[in-house]
């Protein structure tokens, strides 16, 4: 029903990584340093994606979208490594908001520590868009590429739909992260993350769904070649990650900083299930 292939996964994380980045970092509250490792990940990603389309399977709309996705992420970095001396408007007013409230209550005033000052121009977070508009070009035409019969809406669905999937996930999982290195960090961002995760999964679900997908695999029409086994597999991947992350909302409410913690590493078992999801039905289905 559809073709499955490793280029295309590539190309899906970076440019549903990079969507999901500019999600984060526009309230410019985020510091640079995210921003950094963002990019970084995300533009390997788009260069594994141009070496694994041009050895396995070319598709030059593809393969071409994937090298724009990757210059897009190293301009988008390099830019913002220029403007560092800019900072974060974000960061620096809730700095002063912190300093604000710590002298009104002690006395003390906080005058060290602070983020970077400058007049210059800090980094567009648009900018982050660019790849992702590239790179929605490349996952089209590979969704198309990869229909069979006269599927193509349905795999051009499954494609893009996955690529959202898969980068709010992996963004949350590494925003987590994050606040190691900035424990300020209000813990909104990573909720916005987690609801847009769970905002995606029913689609996520009804994408694989459509027909034919895996409801085929669990009536019979489609052999997984393990007896129905890798069809009940991915359901337990899909009903798991949607469980996972409800722990994780839950998580967060609590109000000690280890609840951050925890959340993260519940967010690394959901972005195991979360590819499940995805790739087990697709796999399943290009069979």
């Amino acid at each position: 029903m559809i073709r499955l292939d490793a280029a295309t996964v590539m190309l899906q994380w970076a440019v549903g990584g990079m969507a999901f980045t500019w999600f984060t970092t526009r309230r410019r509250e985020v510091g640079l340093g995210y921003g950094w490792l963002m990019r970084g990940v995300f533009v390997v990603m788009a260069v594994a994606a141009v070496g694994l389309g041009v050895r396995f399977n070319p598709d030059p709309v593809r393969d071409l979208a994937a090298v724009g996705v990757a210059f897009g992420c190293a301009f988008a970095l390099v830019v913002s490594i220029v403007r560092r001396s800019a900072g974060v408007s974000g960061q620096r007013a809730d700095h002063d908001r912190r300093s604000e409230r710590v002298a009104a209550m002690t006395g003390i005033e906080r005058s060290s520590n602070s983020p970077v000052r400058s007049d210059g121009r800090e980094f567009p977070p648009a900018l982050d868009l660019v790849p992702v508009g590239i790179g929605v070009v490349g996952l089209i035409a590979a969704g198309v590429d990869a229909a069979v019969d006269a599927h193509v809406v349905v795999s051009v669905l499954r494609v893009l739909v996955g690529a959202a999937f898969l980068g709010a996930i992996t963004d949350a999982m590494l925003l987590g992260h994050w606040y190691l290195v900035q424990p300020g960090l209000p813990r909104r961002l990573l909720n916005e993350l987690v609801a847009a995760v769970m905002w995606l999964w029913p689609a996520q679900v009804a994408v694989m769904l459509l027909p034919p997908g895996m409801l085929s695999v669990f009536t019979g029409s489609i052999d997984d070649g393990w007896g129905g086994t890798l069809g009940w597999l991915w359901a337990v991947c899909a009903g798991t990650t949607l469980v996972l992350l409800f722990v994780t909302r839950a998580a967060l409410r609590e109000r000690q900083y280890s609840a951050v913690m925890a959340a993260t590493g519940l967010l690394y078992l959901a972005i195991l299930t979360a590819f499940g999801t995805d790739l087990v039905a697709r796999a399943v289905l290009s069979g």
